[in-house]
């Protein structure tokens, strides 16, 4: 069965940083581009980054390039979301998927894990 996990979500003020972290399980991790979607109330699901399972590709939201950086520790199994400088408008949802696309489409992702809630407050 596989299983895709987020933590690191928070409240945090206007400017700060956090960092997501997602972990898998029952996956061959390094088959996959891995990435980072977000939902916020009212508004539909959408990318925010994905990097290549060889990490030598990174592709990035324009809302976000520049303040978020995505990484993968394939050894761990593990995903990672820096994000800094955030903004109120980066309250969401986030959600660690498997199978993403340089397009940052939904469409072709794989597996999702259940989300970590991000708010950013002014």
């Amino acid at each position: 069965q596989v299983q895709v996990e987020e933590s690191g979500g928070g409240l945090v003020q206007a400017g700060g940083s956090l960092r997501l972290s997602c972990t898998t399980h029952g996956l061959t991790f390094d088959d996959y581009a891995m990435g980072w979607f977000r939902q916020a109330p009212g508004k539909e699901r959408e990318g925010v980054s994905c990097i290549s399972w060889t990490e030598d590709r990174t592709y990035y939201a324009d809302s976000v390039k520049g303040r978020f950086t995505i990484s993968r520790d394939n050894a761990k199994n593990t995903l990672y979301l820096q994000m800094n400088s955030l903004k109120p408008e980066d309250t969401a949802m986030y959600y660690c998927a498997a199978g993403c696309n340089p397009l940052l489409l939904p469409l072709g992702v794989h597996y999702w894990g259940q989300g970590t809630q991000v708010t950013v407050s002014s």
